[in-house]
């Protein structure tokens, strides 16, 4: 049975939801703060955690960051407001969903399975995996999700490294940022393709020593992305 940690300062809400997901055949734990969340996580193994952004104590943005320092678990960010504010700083911390109340149980349930498979289809693959690959100065790791870049280690989401990954396994093809959602984040009627633009954007912060002029990670206009191979 799948352990879901949920943290809403909405307790009506969070019962109504834990109570759904628990018929559903998943072990929904619920925390009501910040710190809450965090000591709980902190003791625990999950395999998909569901925040709320606003909580009494603290962000959900801040446990989210927290939360992605530590572990890959899948995270699915709650709030009551719909602006892209939140949800570009949400899914920039590491989050790998978003969904604005009002919602339905269904709707969440599904998204939760769906992330829940494919973290654990990547999880199998990564075992699978036991090479690093080498593109000049930037090496990456597929069996330890690391990328070091001059030998220094770097500090990539699981979703950045997913994205910088499957485009370095594929060189000098070109793809859509619609074809990058499906294939990292799995599913193409749930969240925002503009999401794979802030983490394209964040990774070259990260691999490129000059953004506006990247070598690794290139933009073809009207198009998507590619990923090239330095001479």
């Amino acid at each position: 049975m799948d352990k879901i940690l949920l943290v809403d300062d909405e307790i009506e809400l969070a019962k109504m939801i834990q109570d759904y997901l628990n018929h559903e055949g998943f072990d929904v734990c619920v925390k009501n703060t910040f710190s809450e969340g965090k000591d709980f996580f902190d003791n625990n193994s999950f395999q998909a955690i569901i925040l709320d952004i606003n909580l009494p104590d603290g962000s959900g943005l801040d446990l989210c960051r927290y939360i992605r320092d530590k572990s890959d678990v899948p995270i699915i960010m709650l709030s009551a407001r719909s602006g892209d504010v939140d949800k570009i700083m949400g899914l920039g911390l590491g989050s790998d969903d978003y969904i604005t109340k009002p919602f339905s149980a269904s709707e969440l349930s599904a998204r939760i399975r769906a992330h829940i498979h494919r973290y654990n289809r990547l999880s199998s693959q990564k075992s699978e995996h036991k090479k690093s690959k080498r593109f000049k100065d930037l090496v990456i790791d597929e069996e330890a999700y690391e990328v070091f870049l001059h030998d220094e280690k770097l500090s990539l989401t699981a979703k950045e490294f997913q994205i910088l990954n499957y485009l370095s396994n594929h060189p000098n093809r070109v793809f859509t940022r619609e074809q990058l959602f499906d294939q990292i984040w799995g599913f193409d009627d749930f969240g925002d393709i503009n999401t794979v633009t802030v983490h394209i954007k964040k990774i070259r912060e990260k691999i490129e020593t000059n953004t506006k002029k990247p070598i690794y990670i290139k933009t073809v206009w009207g198009v998507g992305y590619k990923f090239e191979i330095p001479e």
